[in-house]
């Protein structure tokens, strides 16, 4: 065999190899992700960035599998990946809503499985994410809820009636909490308007009270300045009234004066 058809082979086999790996990792974090896992698991989040590291490398291998079955492969890893963002979102609401937007695989991982597993585990976190939020309503134990959705939800695996019956149920749930935070977002929103109303009508009435209050105070500089004008003035006629008056009486006096001495040498003493 030539040393070039040796190299092909050998690219094929490790090719598939990898490919093999891939799916028996892929079938194992699916099977992880069915199950109920502890807080504290750690290996699905680490198999499932090994997985991204190992379609990385498949898709840089020259001889890769067809692209319809690498889009599958990258569908389900990120379905996986947004699985576990999903559970550590901390309300159910915002869990349910982010599953909503997640994509299952189309096809099975292995030739034992009749659905996809990624379909299943779909299915079982609506139908948690229902359970929780139905005991955040009505106030029931969450956890008795979780076990009677899965419990039902694994009863009606690969019914379609009743995935749509479950499917409708939770758009019902979603619409009733997004119809409730729209309601509450308006109402936030009136408040804030009328907060704004109120505050720009605050800040009118105080400018108008420092418009006023500065007018007042210059007023009151303006008849500062003209009483003191005025008392300047008083107290300038006040000394000129006086300095009039004693004139007044210095010429009283002296004609008082001549006048006596005038009489005394017109009428002489009589004898």
């Amino acid at each position: 065999m030539a040393p070039g058809a040796e190299g092909s082979s050998g690219a094929t086999m490790a090719a598939t190899r990898l490919e093999l790996n891939l799916m028996r990792l892929l079938s194992r974090c699916e099977a992880l992700a069915a199950e109920r896992r502890d807080p504290e698991e750690w290996r699905l989040e680490k198999y499932v960035a090994a997985l991204e590291d190992m379609l990385r490398e498949l898709k840089k291998q020259s001889s890769k599998p067809a692209p319809e079955l690498l889009n599958e492969y990258s569908r389900k890893v990120d379905f996986l990946k947004g699985l576990l963002e999903a559970e550590k979102l901390s309300s159910s609401t915002e869990k349910a809503l982010a599953n909503q937007f997640l994509a299952p695989g189309r096809t099975p991982t292995t030739a034992k499985e009749r659905t996809p597993a990624t379909k299943t585990v779909h299915l079982q976190t609506k139908a948690r994410c229902t359970g929780q939020m139905r005991s955040e309503l009505l106030g029931t134990d969450p956890l008795a809820a979780d076990d009677s959705e899965e419990l039902n939800i694994r009863r009606r695996k690969g019914l379609t009636s009743d995935e749509k019956q479950s499917a409708v149920e939770l758009d019902a749930v979603l619409q009733h909490h997004q119809d409730m935070q729209e309601k509450l977002a308006e109402e936030m929103l009136s408040l804030a308007r009328s907060l704004k109303n109120n505050t720009l009508a605050a800040q009118n009435v105080i400018k108008q009270d420092n418009q006023t209050l500065s007018h007042s105070l210059r007023m009151a500089d303006q008849n500062f300045e003209k009483l003191k004008d005025e008392s300047d003035r008083l107290e300038q006629h006040a000394k000129k009234s006086v300095n009039w008056l004693l004139w007044i009486m210095l010429i009283v006096v002296c004609f008082i004066f001549i006048s006596m001495i005038l009489f005394i040498r017109i009428f002489p003493k009589l004898k």
